[in-house]
């Protein structure tokens, strides 16, 4: 007769094959990462309000290209169909407004690793993946309404708002501001100092600017300098910026052929959505690299 192991008070007592396993449960869940979105936003939001200089001056450069360049260069190129130099100016400036507000947004990147705290929400049980999202929807909340702001303008140089016309831009600044917000994630997840960001962004910005068509048209264009155009991601958000505001105009037929609108592609013309297509893809392009730059953070 096979005797029966004793069971001693230090023998761990035997599990019951017909116990159903403990449930697994997961380190994460969905609402948990659309909560750490919503707080990463929520931080971009109340970083913004706090720092009432920095809403002052993302509005001081583009108004004075706005007024001192437009006045100036209407002197030189002259009005064409009732259409000025600033009316057509007034597009890019606003959108000059959204990008410089989106890529300097992830200035809060290189901060916060400066003091630790980048470090804290990196090793927090949260992916990667939620921590862009969430400053990329902080970035361009701010960028669009830094925009929106630049819209009280638009009747002082005889641009004519509609509802229509207001939502499409709102929309617009959007688009375009996340894609630039995920560039600037981007660039600040590869620099360690505050100077050196600011450095890199001044380096980076101002050439995509003036390479977009924000300042001036982009036909008649040297080939060389036609080729750097259309690789600017930022051409392709421009264009259909002025395109919406420009369809609510008066616009004669020598003021559409003075100031065109459309960007050429291998000779072709780009529609509208075809131009919005350009930058979904270079925003989630911007996305993927910023996603990477923040894994190899340490």
């Amino acid at each position: 007769m096979t005797a029966l192991p004793t069971v001693g008070p230090g023998t761990p007592p035997r599990a019951d094959p017909a116990a159903a396993p403990p449930p697994v449960v997961p380190d994460t869940v969905i609402s948990d990462e659309i909560r750490v979105v919503g707080m990463v936003w929520e931080r971009e939001l109340i970083r913004y309000v706090r720092t009432r200089t920095r809403i002052v001056s993302g509005l001081i450069q583009p108004v004075l290209f706005l007024f001192v360049l437009g006045y100036g260069m209407s002197g030189l190129v002259g009005t064409t169909g009732g259409f000025n130099f600033r009316q057509f100016v007034y597009p890019g400036v606003v959108a000059m407004s959204v990008v410089m507000t989106a890529m300097f947004s992830a200035l809060s990147i290189v901060w916060d690793r400066e003091f630790g705290f980048l470090r804290e929400m990196l090793v927090a049980p949260v992916s990667r993946v939620s921590l862009v999202l969430g400053k990329t929807a902080g970035g361009a909340t701010v960028a669009a309404v830094q925009g929106t702001i630049m819209l009280v303008l638009a009747p002082l140089v005889g641009i004519r708002l509609t509802p229509l016309l207001v939502v499409q831009m709102i929309a617009l600044e959007l688009l375009m501001a996340v894609a630039m917000t995920t560039f600037g994630v981007f660039v600040a997840s590869r620099i360690q100092k505050m100077e050196s960001f600011q450095v890199v962004m001044q380096m980076l910005l101002m050439p995509m600017l003036f390479l977009s068509g924000a300042l001036f048209p982009l036909n008649g264009l040297p080939g060389w300098l036609t080729v750097i155009t259309r690789l600017n991601p930022l051409t392709y958000a421009v264009a259909p910026f002025r395109q919406a505001v420009f369809a609510a105009q008066d616009l004669s037929p020598a003021a559409q052929a003075r100031f065109p609108t459309n960007v050429t592609l291998f000779g072709f013309t780009l529609s509208i959505g075809m131009e919005l297509a350009i930058v979904v893809v270079f925003a989630v392009v911007f996305f993927v690299l910023a996603f990477r730059g923040l894994s190899r953070t340490e």
